[in-house]
């Protein structure tokens, strides 16, 4: 293996830096998942979309990776959301980490290596408590654990934030309890049982559950070990969140906990963050309802990863119109080359591949395949455009466009038929029933301005 230089923006040094892998040709790659309270929206699927096709990516140059995505089950969200249905927040965990699963399964760009859950990784977690009580990095104050932020000289090195601009309890959780803290900036690590929270792990400092940063410190440890090759999520996530990873690993085990950082951008709604407090969602499943999942995968393909991204049905519709430029371009090349080659299919090929070293530059490597296409459309099609089209679609996601259309049963489509008219009656169950069945039976069904449209589906593994 002798794999061309990839070069990422490391939000820790605020460059691009090349990558340089711990153990050869080999990536361990950490994003932070979900906290299942709620199913997810859009703006939760862009790092599964970006970390999943930058999987593709990586393996496409050589690589083995490893990717882990986690599911926060333990959280003060959840046990607010399971009091508000009137259950358990085991239950409620449980059903939201199944819906999500099965809301990203029909983005079909394979599941993550691991999904560790929080709460199978709460033995790890005391172990790395225990040790930054040791090295004298946390406290133990009636039954919680406090990490002291001061006591760790790094601290704000990945968000550039200084201690002195800090506000009290800026990085904790709006629960935690100030009084219990030495320092109003130190944050929980571990939180006493409190009387309305129905799940309790025991442990040195009395029963209760870990907070929300150090499981993410614990459960990548124990999957990739320390220094693994890059750390992903949102930007939303820098500070607090990743930046106490940073102190809690460092602290703990004095060793990074990654070499590099990558954050993603938000999604924007109407120039604001979609996001469940803000109530200005849309649901990944909806999006995937009336989108289709090729339009929503190079929807989030048309923005660099690393800025905003601004969501609209118009923008989906486009998205749409994209993909059907790029389904039509399929058929013309599946129905046969004339022979011979064009030197400008691999020049429009290797400028894609290149766009996607630099910084997994999406939008240019999709600007270099519709050079392609209008290259192709003019000189006409030679043998080796199909090789290269099946290449470059394959690591973004999009390799079923170039699947031939396939006939489908009639039973299929009565099926289909019924599931859109349970949709326009607004009986969802029913709608969810037949789409589910439809799925066994092998078929995704998307809903277009012409009708319910069937479509075989690739295997999500």
């Amino acid at each position: 293996m002798n794999p061309r230089p990839i070069k990422i923006h490391d939000s820790l040094t605020n460059g691009l830096r090349e990558l340089e892998p711990r153990d050869p040709e080999k990536i361990g790659l950490y994003v932070c998942g979900p906290t299942v309270y709620s199913r997810i929206h859009v703006g939760n699927a862009r790092p599964y979309v970006v970390f999943a096709l930058f999987k593709r990516f990586l393996q496409h140059e050589g690589y083995d990776v490893t990717l882990v995505e986690n599911v926060t089950d333990i959280n003060d969200k959840i046990y607010v959301a399971a009091r508000e249905r009137h259950v358990p927040s085991e239950e409620l965990a449980r059903e939201m980490t199944e819906r999500y699963r099965a809301d990203t399964n029909r983005l079909e760009l394979g599941r993550p290596d691991r999904e560790p859950l929080a709460s199978e990784t709460v033995g790890e977690i005391i172990d790395l408590i225990k040790s930054l009580i040791e090295r004298g990095h946390a406290y133990a104050s009636d039954g919680d654990v406090y990490f002291s932020v001061r006591s760790f000289d790094g601290y704000g090195k990945l968000s550039n934030r200084r201690l002195e601009d800090l506000e009290p309890g800026e990085q904790g959780e709006p629960e935690e309890d100030t009084a219990l803290k030495r320092d109003p900036l130190d944050f929980a690590l571990w939180k006493a049982h409190k009387p309305d929270e129905d799940t309790a792990w025991e442990s040195p400092w009395g029963p209760g559950r870990p907070g929300w940063h150090i499981e993410c410190s614990a459960m990548a440890e124990t999957i990739l070990g320390l220094d693994f090759d890059v750390h992903g999520g949102g930007t939303d996530l820098v500070f607090p969140h990743h930046e106490n990873e940073i102190a809690q690993t460092e602290g703990g085990r004095g060793r990074p906990l990654a070499r590099m950082w990558m954050h993603n951008g938000m999604v924007r709604f109407e120039e604001e963050k979609m996001a469940k407090s803000v109530g200005n969602v849309t649901l990944l499943a909806d999006a995937l309802d009336r989108h289709g999942r090729d339009a929503l995968v190079l929807y989030f393909l048309r923005g660099h990863y690393r800025q905003p991204l601004a969501y609209s049905d118009e923008l989906l519709e486009d998205a749409a119109r994209a993909v059907e430029r790029i389904a039509n371009f399929a058929r013309l090349v599946g129905k046969g080359a004339a022979g011979g080659s064009n030197p400008a299919v691999a020049g429009h090929r290797d400028a894609f591949f290149e766009a996607l070293r630099d910084d997994f530059n999406t939008p240019r490597a999709l600007a270099s395949l519709f050079d392609l296409i209008s290259e192709v459309n003019r000189a006409g099609v030679t043998a080796d455009v199909e090789p290269a089209l099946a290449e470059m679609l394959g690591v973004i996601g999009l390799e079923d466009l170039l699947a031939a259309d396939a006939p489908v049963d009639e039973e299929l489509l009565r099926l289909a038929a019924e599931r859109d008219e349970a949709r326009l009656a607004r009986d969802f169950d029913l709608a969810d029933r037949k789409r589910d069945e439809l799925r066994r039976r092998g078929y995704e069904v998307r809903d277009t301005p012409e009708g319910p449209e069937l479509v075989p589906l690739r295997d999500s593994g």
